[in-house]
């Protein structure tokens, strides 16, 4: 049995829900209050230093996962089917390099806008155990960049069903997580993204985007 240290509302657990749900993987759930920092409490700094969500324990073997690249690596290796990371080398390639995107492009714009402009976020700039001050100019940065994203995605999935290597993939899993955390910075695609949206609707139909 596995355990995921989880937070309802972070954009960052929610790709470990999704990803151990498409596999189909039993697992506990512990779930830890960021609004209280209850990340940065001596009990949780235990199990994670870098006061960080998720992360992900296997009881079997004893690993420790602090971040979604190495619980993503360790959960296909273990459960390969069904494969989120693709199967030949060239989908394995264009999967990985798309997920970055949308981690680059995406999720790290929306954290950019949030974390330098929310009052509740004061030199909580970053995450993790390190303080640092808030930049209002990387806020402002953050929501042209968000747009972009938006603009990136709709030019991608023109004539696509799936982001990366024609299936569902990881790249999706980031993307749809990416796209839905946008609605903090209050940004949502339009009639503007109609490929987008046509995904967007498309990737509900997966149970484990209710997540």
């Amino acid at each position: 049995m596995i355990t995921l240290y989880d937070c309802a509302t972070a954009p960052s657990p929610r790709r470990a829900r999704i990803l151990l749900a498409e596999k189909g993987i039993a697992h506990h759930t512990v779930q830890v209050d960021l609004r209280s920092g209850e990340q940065l409490g001596n009990a949780y700094r235990q199990i994670n230093p870098q006061c960080t969500v998720p992360a992900l324990r296997a009881q079997d073997d004893g690993a420790l996962l602090t971040d979604n690249a190495a619980i993503t690596a360790y959960v296909e290796a273990r459960w390969p089917q069904p494969p989120l990371l693709g199967e030949t080398p060239a989908e394995k390639a264009e999967i990985a390099s798309w997920n970055w995107r949308m981690e680059f492009e995406g999720l790290q714009a929306i954290a950019e806008a949030l974390r330098n402009s929310a009052p509740a976020m004061a030199n909580r700039a970053l995450p993790g155990a390190v303080d640092y001050p808030q930049i209002p100019a990387l806020a402002e940065r953050g929501l042209v960049r968000v747009w972009q994203f938006f603009h990136l995605l709709n030019e991608r999935l023109a004539g696509r069903d799936f982001i990366a290597a024609n299936r569902f993939s990881v790249a999706d899993i980031t993307a749809v997580v990416a796209v839905d955390f946008a609605r903090v910075v209050r940004h949502k695609p339009g009639e503007q993204h109609p490929h987008l949206l046509r995904w967007r609707a498309a990737m509900a139909q997966r149970p484990s985007m209710a997540l």
